[in-house]
């Protein structure tokens, strides 16, 4: 097997990797600490190359070695074992101390001693050592002490700051004191404390006044005492101090002696070191460090917990692949030969845990080197990454997968289909894709809530997958549209059989929660290669033929053929010239007058409006409406009427006729909570007075906004226009709800005007409606008329005013005949038919 190809910079665990290796070659190669780690047996755990070279025992010798046989204290053994013993009895770092060591090697020597403990998982693991030989200092300070009358010179000319403490006060300092402190005047430490160039408080927490007290009380009772200290110099730079101070006697007084030396450097590496301990220790990536061998050298407790091999069986061991987790060898050869090539080698593998478990895991190899550039150790960090790639497959699911069905959506259907396609011009088969769309599933969302739309959306969507094979796809789109994909058929007969299942499936009945529901479906089918050789033409003619099933009467499959490319072709055209229409000014309005029929006079007119087609002519709204409604132009088409019959009307004032004129609303500009703001504008811009302006809507656009209409007609109301329900009895509202609207007029249905004599039904509804108009003060206005026995019934049961032809032909019969009653009447309400300009009046301008 290959090795897998080396990880980028970028790629996770690259900046841990860095930082660690900087961390471990700090442990590795300072020469400044040496630096091992004992774990609660007293074992050596780590031990670095300052200590090998030290104390004079190499790493493999040291390690798993008790630390007694390797460095026996000279002086106060058993103090240098309770220290140790303190440290992990509290948890707490030790103070620093010198003690003199021999080694396992014969070396004998100073160190001044730091003991830090480890901690993870909250339980002390492991008390790491930190040691500096100060076996030259103390000889110095030695030679010191015994130097006598030539004191005043070693003083003047040491390079350690030395000061003399008198009363607590600094009553004599030498030059590098005063180098050390900043201050080129001596003027500006004698006099003062110590204390006085100390922050307020040690690291510790301890107020430096009462931590200074302790320390000198320790070296008048020892007679030297020697301990870190945190300083600040003259000019304000904190620095890290070693301090010997010496109670001495002269003349009968106790002073003190302070040593200082600048250790902010040791401090820093000491900072690092344990620093590098914890983050090691601590990792939860697992961690494991290799000489030149290699042999593993250490390995923290997170390479036990992810691997499963714990420290004492890896260490002194060599480095393999069966150590690290991978099976095949081969594989780690190559990873180990790439790491020597570069330096470095990271990427993603599949490791074994012990007992056989398999996990994907993340690998980075690193050859560390020492100051000339050799490699000295190698490091090698391990993480599990189950958890980030069960994160990603359920981040991917999520993304390819539609929320609420758990069905692929788009993106995971068009890559599906690609595959598909591939395969079917390769095997030269035939692929169907089904086109699906609930008939009518608006209306049970509408009536029934979302809740139960998506219960239904599921139910389906179980039904739909229950309908394939495993080789199909079946795809939620969006909303109620689903899309099938079956692969490889052996011809359409086989789509047409799975469409007639998926018919059958869906219009079983459904039972959600209280509800019981039949629903239908409309299907259409396209095939490759016959109906398109790409995606989105097989998509498209799918979703056409589809269109053209619910043209059909719903409940049906369809297949695509040419002809209804063709007339989806001429619909989008028309679409096209309909916004186009509208841009470009093609529509134009006639006005139907409204005639009072006790008095024949004309009280107003009827907008209604054209479109005067470049090429078709002038179309009547039947035309046009429907597709207007369906590419969502009815508000802007709307605000259009609403603007122009509100100019026209002001006209007509102006030239003294003052004609109520009477606008169509538009169920989705009802739906627009700003439809009362565009009627204001239209009001204003025009400078026509509202109680010129109706407003006419069908019982079928008010009841489709339900609890929300009584609320959106009073603020209609409250602007001063009037308000009509136009087609009234063809809806299926209840009577009592026109006590809810604040209403002004009721129109009666053409359709009952047209067989008052022969249909005795649509005279009784006629009649009723007069009836119920008259009783709730109602103005009650029929349409449609078109001859004079129609006006003479109306006007025998108490109809206020009409519309219709038998205006124009009264007129027409008026003006040839002379002044007979019914002649005069249609002349006058002929009047008021006035055209917008560029409109002409035709024969039945409400058509």
């Amino acid at each position: 097997m290959a090795a897998p190809a080396q990880g980028e910079s970028g790629r996770p665990g690259q900046q841990a990797l860095d930082l660690i290796a900087r961390i471990v070659a700090a442990i590795e190669l300072t020469p400044l600490v040496a630096v091992h780690s004992v774990d609660r047996g007293g074992r050596v755990c780590f031990w670095n190359q300052t200590c090998v070279q030290l104390y004079g025992v190499a790493a493999e010798q040291a390690l798993g070695q008790p630390l007694a046989q390797l460095l026996q204290p000279q002086q106060r053994a058993a103090e240098h074992a309770a220290a140790l013993e303190q440290v992990w009895h509290s948890g707490r770092p030790s103070p620093a101390r010198d003690w003199q060591l021999r080694s396992a090697a014969g070396r004998l020597l100073w160190v001044y001693s730091s003991m830090f403990p480890v901690y993870r998982g909250g339980e002390l693991q492991q008390v790491f050592c930190m040691d500096i030989d100060v076996t030259a200092r103390r000889r110095e300070e030695g030679a010191l002490l015994s130097v006598g009358a030539n004191f005043r010179q070693m003083f003047e000319q040491s390079s350690d700051a030395i000061l003399v403490i008198e009363r607590d006060r600094i009553a004599e300092l030498n030059p590098a004191a005063l180098a050390l402190f900043d201050c080129a005047d001596p003027g500006r430490m004698l006099g003062k404390s110590l204390a006085d160039f100390s922050p307020l408080r040690q690291d510790g927490g301890a107020l430096s006044a009462q931590a200074g007290l302790a320390m000198a009380q320790q070296a008048h009772r020892l007679g030297n005492w020697r301990y870190d200290w945190r300083y600040t110099s003259c000019g304000g730079r904190q620095f890290w101090a070693e301090v010997l101070l010496t109670s001495i006697t002269l003349d009968h007084e106790f002073l003190f002696y302070a040593v200082v030396r600048d250790v902010s450097a040791r401090k820093l590496a000491e900072q690092r070191l344990y620093l590098a301990a914890q983050v090691f220790e601590n990792s939860r990536d697992a961690i494991l460090l290799a000489d030149r061998g290699p042999s593993v050298i250490a390995v923290n407790q997170a390479y036990a917990a992810v691997t499963g091999l714990s420290p004492a069986e890896m260490v002194g061991q060599a480095l393999d692949g069966e150590r690290v987790g991978i099976e095949d060898g081969e594989l780690f050869r190559q990873i180990w030969c790439a790491m020597q090539d570069q330096g470095h080698w990271q990427g993603e593998i599949w490791a074994q845990r012990r007992g056989g478990a398999r996990y994907p895991a993340w690998l980075s190899l690193a050859a560390i080197a020492d100051q000339q550039g050799v490699v000295s150790n190698y490091m090698l960090i391990l993480s599990d990454i189950s958890e980030r790639k069960r994160s990603e497959e359920t981040t991917r699911h999520q993304a390819e997968h539609d929320f609420l069905t758990d069905l692929p959506n788009r993106v995971l259907l068009l890559d599906r289909l690609s595959l598909a396609l591939t395969a079917a011009r390769r095997n030269h088969s035939m692929l169907a894709i089904l086109f699906l769309d609930l008939d009518r599933f608006k209306h049970i969302n509408d009536t029934l809530g979302h809740h139960v739309g998506d219960l239904l959306l599921k139910e389906v969507a179980a039904r739909l997958v229950k309908c394939v094979r495993a080789v199909d796809t079946v795809s939620r789109q969006g909303g109620d549209e689903f899309v099938i994909i079956l692969a490889d058929i052996g011809g359409i007969d086989q789509a047409a059989h799975v469409a007639a299942s998926v018919l059958q499936a869906i219009t079983q009945t459904y039972e959600l929660e209280l509800h019981r529901l039949d629903v239908t479906t409309s299907i259409g089918i396209s095939i490759f290669p016959d109906d398109g050789a790409d995606i989105e033409t097989l998509v498209k003619n799918a979703d056409l033929a589809m269109y053209h099933a619910k043209e059909g009467g719903r409940n049906r499959f369809q297949f695509f053929s040419a002809e209804m490319n063709a007339q989806i072709v001429e619909r989008v055209a028309f679409e096209n010239g309909l916004r186009g229409a509208l841009r470009e000014g093609q529509f134009e309005l006639e006005f139907q007058p409204e005639v009072d029929i006790a008095s024949g006079a004309t009280l107003g007119a009827e907008a209604l409006i054209r479109w005067r087609h470049p090429q078709l002519g002038l179309l009547l709204p039947e035309r046009f409406i429907a597709v207007a409604e369906d590419c969502g132009l009815m508000v802007g088409i709307g605000n259009w009427v609403l603007r122009e019959a509100c100019r026209q009307a002001r006209r007509w004032q102006e030239q003294g006729r003052p004609l109520v004129v009477a606008v169509n609303i538009s169920l989705a500009q009802l739906m627009q909570n700003n439809l009362a703001h565009s009627v204001a504008e239209a009001l204003e811009v025009s400078g026509l007075a509202p109680g010129l302006l109706e407003l006419e809507l069908t019982e079928a656009i008010i009841m489709r906004q339900g609890g929300a209409a009584p609320a959106k007609l009073q603020a209609l109301r409250a602007l001063g226009v009037g308000l009509t329900i136009d087609d009234f009895g063809t809806g299926y509202s209840r009577l009592g709800h026109l006590r809810d609207y604040p209403v002004d007029k009721l129109k009666i249905d053409r359709s009952f005007m047209a067989d008052l004599a022969a249909e005795p039904g649509d005279a009784a509804v006629v009649t009723a409606i007069i009836g119920v108009a008259r009783s709730l003060k109602l103005t009650v206005v029929a349409e449609g008329v078109e001859t004079a026995e129609q006006l003479a019934f109306l006007r025998q049961h108490g109809c206020d005013r009409y519309q219709g032809r038998y205006i124009a032909l009264a007129a027409a019969n008026g003006a040839a005949n002379g002044a007979d009653a019914d002649g005069a009447v249609a002349a006058q309400a002929a009047e008021g038919r006035v055209p917008a300009p560029g409109g002409a009046p035709g024969s039945d301008p409400r058509v």
